[in-house]
């Protein structure tokens, strides 16, 4: 009988973590854009999911994160980047955190922050299109620890400003600065912003790190302009760099390493491709490059050893595809979908197209069937929705609504 309580109890404890998962950081809470929790329905036509609230919005690409309840967004208005605390329930604003700004995109789209805050515990990072990088209670938006990482560092300024997202692992905060003075990646105290290390002469690119084990240790993977690099989280070292991508100052390479086991899948737009490495003994060896998967900002999607990705710039024609992992062989392509941000939600795929359109889908090698779909948001989208315990919040460039889907 005590067995079985054990045995129930654990079952509910799993569930119950199940259910909460949430999305603290660009790309969901293991940085791959997946998302395990509630059951989503489908029957979208009977019962169409409830706008439980809908807000304006500034500036920016930058995509909402969520955790304990609460939602950050990152956005400009007018002359300021806030840092905006939300009731994930009300959409209500419990605290805001804003700072003066002169960024003006070298493309004139948009000026607002590109990079995608971290929660971790009770704080908030992010870090602004001119380089600030601030630490901030979540719970009140008190500053805790803040400054110009760019200028500190001299990192180059470039047309599109900062845009790699804060990566939390441990106790060090790991972001690309982008300085050619020995301080290309950088590792900051989370606690205090002190610098733990630093690591490379590389400049920066529009990519953000992710960090998985591979070859049984931690391994931070960065692309940087023209390189693969694989850095040791704990004290900088290197662990692999590979020559990859592009040097072009107009590219923005600005996808994140797909990591499953030890191969590493990495893709851009501008020429580049799509490219898988094995890392073996310290070493990338280049398994297969391919020019029909070219992502612009989008991150493929892993699942059951194929990736889904949007291959296309997102102002052209942009086509949601199928690829073999193993091969690189296209499976299929599909054009009428546009371009669009993938997010696999269990064991389907929420696609959030540019033009605002919100579709549910199963997708396997033999194609995609859509279960429903409905438009939420106004054109244009950038930004990656935010799942957590069936809510879902997606944002374009002026407005940003929360959904129930359960």
């Amino acid at each position: 009988m005590a067995r079985t309580q054990l045995a129930l109890g654990l079952s509910f404890l799993l569930v119950s973590a199940a259910i909460a998962e949430d999305w603290p950081q660009l790309l969901g809470p293991s940085r791959n854009a997946t998302w395990r929790g509630a059951a989503i329905r489908s029957d979208w036509d009977a019962r169409p999911p409830k706008t439980l609230w809908r807000k304006k919005t500034g500036l920016g690409y930058s995509c909402p994160v969520i955790a304990k309840g609460k939602i950050i967004l990152f956005h400009r208005i007018d002359a300021e980047e806030i840092v905006e605390c939300l009731d994930r329930d009300t959409g209500n604003t419990l605290w805001k955190f804003a700072y003066p700004t002169k960024f003006r995109d070298g493309t004139h789209l948009d000026d607002g922050p590109r990079s995608t805050p971290a929660i971790d515990s009770d704080r908030v990072y992010s870090y602004g299109a001119e380089g600030w990088l601030h630490c901030l209670d979540l719970n009140t938006g008190k500053k805790i620890w803040g400054f110009d990482a760019k200028t500190k560092f001299k990192a180059d300024r470039r047309w599109h400003g900062m845009i790699s997202s804060p990566l939390i692992e441990g106790n060090a905060l790991l972001l690309n600065v982008g300085s050619t003075n020995a301080a290309g990646i950088v590792a900051f105290n989370k606690i205090d912003g002190s610098t733990l290390w630093k690591s490379t002469s590389d400049k920066f690119t529009g990519s953000s790190p992710v960090c998985a084990d591979i070859e049984g240790k931690r391994c931070a993977v960065f692309v940087t302009p023209g390189f693969l690099v694989g850095i040791e989280p704990g004290t900088g070292k290197e662990q692999f760099r590979t020559p990859w991508g592009t040097t072009a100052y107009s590219a923005v390479m600005a996808s994140s390493p797909v990591i499953v086991s030890n191969s590493i899948f990495v893709s851009a737009q501008y020429g580049v491709g799509g490219t898988l490495f094995k890392i073996a003994h310290g070493c990338a060896t280049k398994i297969w490059n391919t020019s029909e998967l070219s992502t612009h900002y989008q991150t493929a999607i892993y699942k059951d050893g194929y990736l889904y990705a949007s291959d296309g710039h997102q102002a052209e024609v942009s086509s949601l595809r199928c690829v073999d992992l193993a091969t690189g062989k296209v499976q299929w392509s599909n054009e009428e979908l546009g371009a669009s941000n993938q997010v696999l939600a269990n064991d389907d795929l929420f696609l959030l197209t540019q033009r605002g359109e919100l579709i549910l889908a199963s997708v396997s090698p033999k194609g995609l069937k859509i279960k429903a779909r409905t438009h939420i948001l106004s054109h244009l989208v950038r930004a990656y929705p935010a799942l957590s315990d069936g809510f879902l919040v997606g944002r374009s460039q002026g407005e940003m609504v929360c959904l129930d889907l359960r």
